[in-house]
């Protein structure tokens, strides 16, 4: 279809691909698959420590936002709502794999796109800061990529946990210090 047709183009904001969706426009939620796709896919690839669950955890938020797009009270933040539900997916997994050993993923692009760092530096600490992330406690880890990785605001963070604000800082704080001494560990090896 051409965007004459009705079908939104690929800059329109997500309240606009959101109504064309509930007006029975369903190819367009491709459109919003698209646009959080890459940057969600690291954040559950950070949470769950596997792509393999972390994809898993992403197509099932996908397919719960769609199924309950006419329950998203604001279009606008489509976003956020979405990221919520991952969020809530990710924890899900995370406790049923919690018998499970976790391994974290290489992954190189996730990696890439979500760390700035110099190559050199990202290339000699990359194992040890991706050991010591799956060492914190889920919420730790959780409030910590929230913050520092997708680099969320903590209104917006409690908006995607469902937790209050001081209660993120304090994890993220946790989080910090508890990084620090994993990390201060390796280095004294």
């Amino acid at each position: 279809m051409t965007p004459s047709q009705g079908l939104p183009l690929q800059n329109d904001d997500d309240a606009a691909v959101v109504a064309q969706v509930l007006a029975g426009e369903t190819a367009a939620y491709a459109i919003l698959v698209a646009r959080y796709r890459a940057q969600f896919g690291r954040y559950a690839v950070r949470m769950l420590g596997s792509r393999e669950d972390a994809e898993e955890a992403l197509q099932d938020a996908f397919v719960r936002a769609y199924r309950s797009l006419a329950r998203c009270d604001d279009p606008v933040r489509f976003g956020s709502w979405l990221f919520r539900i991952l969020a809530n997916r990710c924890r899900t997994a995370g406790g049923r794999k919690g018998r499970r050993e976790r391994t974290f993923i290489n992954d190189d692009v996730a990696l890439h796109g979500a760390s700035h760092d110099h190559p050199a530096e990202r290339n000699a600490w990359r194992e040890e800061i991706q050991g010591a992330l799956l060492k914190l406690e889920p919420e730790q880890r959780e409030a910590f990529l929230l913050k520092h990785v997708e680099d969320l605001g903590y209104e917006e963070m409690a908006e995607v946990t469902g937790v209050g604000v001081s209660a993120l800082k304090m994890r993220v704080k946790r989080a910090c210090e508890r990084l620090r001494v994993l990390l201060q560990e390796v280095q004294g090896d």
